[in-house]
């Protein structure tokens, strides 16, 4: 287990993910972004990554659960989501 996995929506799934890619700290997270790191993750290692994985990352980001991301916040991620 990685300091990752201490924040939150990071599971294993995810962390494995992101450590995959290169990410392998919370300030590393927070510094690349949500975008770039889901777009890794997508890239490199999971084509499938779905919508659920990039608000867990953001609200990894945050330090917050995912359920508690603004709606607004929620728009702008479907949007870069379905832009891929």
């Amino acid at each position: 287990m990685s300091e990752l996995s201490k924040l939150p929506n990071v599971g294993k799934v995810l962390e494995e993910n992101l450590l995959a890619v290169g990410i392998e700290t919370p300030e590393q997270l927070r510094k690349i972004g949500v975008e770039e790191a889901f777009r890794h993750i997508r890239i490199e290692r999971d084509p499938g990554a779905c919508l659920h994985m990039l608000y867990g990352i953001q609200g990894a980001i945050l330090g917050i659960p995912d359920k508690h991301l603004s709606a607004d916040t929620k728009q702008e991620l479907k949007a870069f989501f379905h832009s891929l």
